[in-house]
């Protein structure tokens, strides 16, 4: 049938014009992922080549102090320090990121009747850094370190205390080495295995050379450890000056820290299982638990239940302190100390 010549021309259908668009957009959204693909290819080899140029202008490393002091325990080349020259021996074991001067405060008042001993555990402060930094390896090194010092025979079995996660590392030397132990403190430490640390994705976000550039970054600056510092230690702990923000950076700048500090955060926060923790219980020896009242690390109910856990009296809760009640409350602590030492003379 023929068309009429005077009807004009024939619209096509709106279906074929849809048809003939989307071939259009399809190509439209390729080009401009493969824009998007281009950028972030572009400023990702940017931020890298950056990063590499910083890392490779800050790769000088710190020294350490002048005059300190070691001595091989076990597999470990070990910095370590003494106070006092008399009295019953007291052991001083730090926490993560802590180091012997974490105790500046309390050991001068310990040594007024003790012989007072500190070191440094393995991937902290300026001992030999040497994994894997475990709980295991940590209680390895302050055996040897007892040994080293000729401590744990008769008359000369310590005191020790152990700090954060200092706490499980006492913890297991007591339990594997009894009788060569005095008695046993767990300071703002609970001792268990509890998974804290960076959350594990970090693994993945923080690879090289881009965590290197970061943690560098914030060394750099006193605002970061003051922070931090204050944070953990409240209104009651002196001001960093120079000498102090120095004195918890230094470590963190020696050779081999860096590669040290990547392995702790993957291994998490030192500690054990809690029926392993219960054994101490059994343990004959004196044991007492000291926390700050606001030690925001951990819940309220932490100091009641690791006394009980552990087989200790009731807990002694420092007024007024947080995380670090060495440093916030020396004397208290002190007198912690001695009252525990009293006790175990008896």
């Amino acid at each position: 049938m023929d068309a009429d010549p005077e009807a004009g021309p024939i619209e096509p259908p709106q279906a074929d014009a849809d048809a003939d668009a989307a071939p259009r957009a399809i190509p439209r959204r390729g080009r401009w992922m493969r824009r998007a693909v281009l950028v972030l290819s572009v400023l990702l080899m940017v931020v890298t080549a950056a990063s590499l140029t910083y890392n490779a202008f800050t790769a000088g490393r710190a020294a350490p102090p002048a005059g300190l002091r070691y001595v091989q325990a076990a597999d470990i080349r070990t910095r370590y320090r003494e106070w006092g020259t008399t009295g019953s021996p007291v052991v001083l074991v730090h926490g993560a990121f802590e180091q012997v001067d974490t105790w500046s405060r309390l050991a001068p008042l310990l040594a007024r009747d003790h012989r007072v001993y500190a070191l440094d555990l393995t991937g902290d402060g300026y001992s030999r850094r040497r994994g894997p930094y475990t709980v295991d390896h940590f209680t390895r090194q302050l055996l040897g370190f007892l040994s080293a010092m000729h401590l744990g025979g008769p008359g000369e079995r310590p005191l020790l205390v152990g700090h954060s996660s200092g706490a499980a590392v006492v913890t297991e030397a007591a339990l594997r080495a009894p009788g060569r132990i005095g008695s046993v403190m767990l300071l703002d430490g609970d001792a268990l295995d509890t998974g804290a640390g960076p959350p594990s994705v970090l693994k993945y976000l923080l690879i090289d050379p881009y965590r290197t550039s970061l943690l560098r970054l914030g060394l750099s600056t006193d605002r970061l450890i003051r922070s931090v510092y204050d944070a953990q230690c409240g209104p009651a702990c002196p001001r960093l000056d120079a000498a102090g923000v120095d004195e918890w950076r230094r470590p963190l700048r020696m050779p081999g820290a860096e590669a040290a500090l990547w392995d702790m955060l993957g291994e998490g926060v030192p500690g054990l299982p809690a029926r392993r923790v219960a054994r101490l219980a059994a343990v004959r020896i004196p044991k007492s638990v000291v926390f700050g009242a606001q030690d925001d690390v951990f819940s309220e109910q932490t100091p009641r239940q690791t006394a009980r856990r552990i087989g200790a009296p009731p807990p002694t809760l420092v007024p007024g302190a947080r995380h670090l009640t060495m440093i916030s409350s020396p004397h208290e602590v002190a007198a912690a100390v001695e009252s525990l030492a009293r006790a175990g003379a008896r």
